[in-house]
Order: structure tokens, then C-alpha cells, then sequence
């Protein structure tokens, strides 16, 4: 394991996978009212519906919609009744993430195995059915109110499932305009003071993930807040999940605890969304509505002098507000949305990986001075 605290990759020469763990399932939210939120997605971002669970349906309890776009499944939720756990969810946090669910081979397994290796059980493993096949479900806890799924089918017990998504989901086709988003590249966990070591143990420990990168707040600051972060990974590099706590400022509030303070409990508090053309990406973004956070233009002065030759013109990155950073193996392109929710929680980065593995650490100062103008905007530094 990483020692020191600093970007070092960690070389991972024996690749464990003790859950059989293949690839994010889908991401569900809670929100408040998901026929509005499924507008927004597809308007703003470019989701597609493509499919549907509700009274039409037959669910009586629940009604979601599952967004999509390439490789990337949304599924948002809203409660039909005030006795739903989802209900309290939101009313505690706000709309945010509640499960990220995983493809697996086998979910009893994966479930039993996480158990026994010290996670909490949530859902034990059951079948969910409809007219399409079955598939196998099961759940375990995570920071916060957070949950991870395993879902398996296609196996050799007599699941298989044809349908367009889970057993329960209709298929609909409301197509959105793609803006280019591929797939999620990392969802970062908010945890409180004291706890990153503790979440990172339990992602070793009972996932099978290692340490892929180390930040320390020599690395994340400014003059007013800081954190520290640790990168977890899968071994095929699959699945990642940095995970971050509040350090001590000069009297400043991080943004880790402003999170943490509106969303009420550690909770997922952004997921990167990885593109093929950034420059595109970001225009029809922004052309949708999108809100992204300003970076001053003195940023991009010197941003050769650091990262060396880049295949972009810096001007349309300047024009754009997108941020650069390399490492050995190349060089990235990333933007971060402001709050997608009316409370500062949840929101999105947009990423073009041009070979480099990291996850911008040149790129915070400057995004922590944005980051840190809207707090005070909003009266919370």
C-alpha cells in the first residue's frame, strides 16, 4: 500500500476481486419529484429515457425512470407515499445518491462474501422477476445512507433476463440529444472528519479495491480550506472511488464540510462523467443550461509551462473554462458543474483522459479558489 501522501500509483501485483465485481450497474438518486428531474437529464445533459417503473406499471410504491446514455444508467427514484424510506432520504439529505450498483457474477456471492468480510446487510439476496426473466439482488451498506447493489443474471441458476433494464421497468424511448458523455470514469464519497481512513479500509477490506492515489491537504489547499483524499480502486482499474474528509483551514469551512453540513451525513458528492471530446461535451452543455464553475483566465498563462504540449488550442480551453493536467503517461482535460441540487451537494465532472491516469491535482488550487467564491456566495466559508 501507498505510504506516503502524495499522486504515486500504486502497482497492484496481485489483482484480488473477491466479490466478483465487473462493472458499475447503474447509479440510482433519490430526488424530490422525478418526473422533473428526468426532464432535466434529458434536456441538459442529453439522457435518453429508456425505461419506466410506476403506477402504470404496477409499482404502487415507487416511481423511477432509468436515463441512459452510452454506457452510463441514471436510474432516478421519487416515493409514492411519506412511509417509504426514500422519503425520509430526501427529506434528510435532499435529492442525492442513494445506490451504487454493481454487475456481478454471482450476488449471493458477493453478498455473502461482503458480510462475512465486515459489511453491514441491507437487502439479503432474492430474485426479482417479471415477464422478461429473473435477475439476483441483493445489497450492502456504505457511507452514509449510501448502499451497493450486486446484481447478477445470465448465470448458470436460471437467471436470465431479456428485458431493457431490471425486472419491474417498462421500456420506453424518449430520446434526449447525446452530448458526448460515455461512461462514469469515478464517484467520489464525502466522509466526515476522521473516517477516510476508516471507509478506505473497509472498500480493502471487504471489496478487495487498494489505494490508487493519496492526496494530503499539502496537495488540496488554499489559504482558507483543504482535504485530504484517497483514491480506491478495483484491480482492472474498473471502478474507482476516491474518498475524502475536511481538513483544518484558516478558519474557513471546506467544501467536503459544507457537503457533509447540507446533505446531513457522508454521502456520494460527485460523479465524473468521461467523454471523447471535451470541447464538444462542454459547449452543448452549456448550451443546454448547464452552470459550470468560472476559472480566472490568468489560470491558463502558464498552463503549458506545466503540462508541455497539448493536441487543443489553448484558447478554446480558455473560452470554455476547461482545466489541464498531466502525468507521466499523458494529459487530461476536466470542468466541474456547479451544484446540480438546491443545496451545494451533488455535482458533476466532465473528463477527456488523453492517456493520463491521475485525477488533476495541478487543477485544485485553481478549482478550489472557484469552489471557494461560490461558498462564500453563498455564506458558507
Amino acid at each position: 500500500m501507498i505510504t506516503e501522501t502524495n499522486t504515486a500509483i500504486e502497482t497492484n501485483t496481485a489483482v484480488q476481486n473477491p466479490l466478483g465485481l465487473k462493472k458499475i450497474h447503474h447509479v440510482e438518486f433519490y430526488v424530490g419529484n422525478a418526473k422533473q428531474a428526468e426532464f432535466y437529464y434529458r434536456k441538459a445533459f442529453g439522457f435518453s429515457r429508456a425505461a419506466y417503473s410506476g403506477l402504470e406499471t404496477g409499482n404502487r410504491e415507487t416511481t423511477s425512470y432509468l436515463m441512459r446514455q452510452t454506457n452510463i444508467n441514471f436510474v432516478l427514484t421519487t416515493p409514492l407515499n411519506p412511509e417509504h424510506p426514500a422519503a425520509e432520504h430526501i427529506k434528510q439529505h435532499g435529492d442525492g445518491v442513494r445506490d451504487i450498483a454493481f454487475y456481478v457474477e454471482d450476488a449471493d456471492h458477493a453478498f455473502h462474501e461482503a458480510v462475512r468480510r465486515g459489511a453491514t446487510p441491507v437487502t439479503e439476496p432474492h430474485d426479482l422477476a417479471d415477464e422478461n426473466g429473473s435477475v439476483r439482488h441483493s445489497a450492502i451498506a456504505t457511507y452514509g445512507d449510501t448502499i451497493h447493489s450486486f446484481i447478477s443474471y445470465n448465470t448458470n441458476n436460471g437467471h436470465n433476463y431479456n428485458g431493457v433494464f431490471l425486472p419491474g421497468f417498462t421500456a420506453q424511448d424518449v430520446a434526449g440529444e447525446p452530448t458526448g458523455i460515455m461512461m462514469v470514469d469515478h464517484i467520489v464519497g464525502n466522509v466526515e472528519l476522521g473516517k477516510m481512513n476508516e471507509w478506505c479500509d473497509f472498500y480493502r477490506d471487504v471489496m478487495g479495491f487498494f489505494r490508487y492515489i493519496t492526496f494530503d491537504d499539502n496537495d488540496i489547499s488554499t489559504e482558507y480550506s483543504s482535504l485530504m483524499s484517497i483514491v480506491m480502486s478495483d484491480g482492472q482499474h474498473n471502478i474507482k472511488f476516491p474518498i475524502n474528509e475536511p481538513a483544518s483551514g484558516k478558519g474557513g469551512k471546506s467544501q467536503i464540510q459544507e457537503y457533509i453540513d447540507f446533505y446531513r451525513s457522508a454521502g456520494a458528492q460527485h460523479i465524473a462523467l468521461l467523454c471523447r471530446d471535451i470541447r464538444s461535451t462542454v459547449a452543448k452543455l452549456m448550451e443546454n443550461g448547464v452552470e459550470f464553475l468560472t476559472i480566472p483566465d490568468t489560470y491558463y498563462e502558464d498552463v503549458l509551462d506545466r503540462v508541455g504540449e497539448i493536441d487543443e488550442d489553448i484558447e478554446s480551453l480558455k473560452k470554455l473554462g476547461i482545466l489541464v493536467d498531466c502525468d507521466e503517461e499523458g494529459y487530461l482535460l476536466q470542468i466541474f458543474t456547479k451544484p446540480v441540487e438546491d443545496r451545494p451537494t451533488v455535482f458533476y465532472e466532465i473528463l477527456q483522459r488523453k492517456g493520463c491516469k491521475g485525477f488533476g491535482k495541478g487543477n485544485f488550487k485553481a478549482l478550489f479558489v472557484s469552489i471557494e467564491e461560490e461558498q462564500r456566495r453563498r455564506g458558507n466559508l
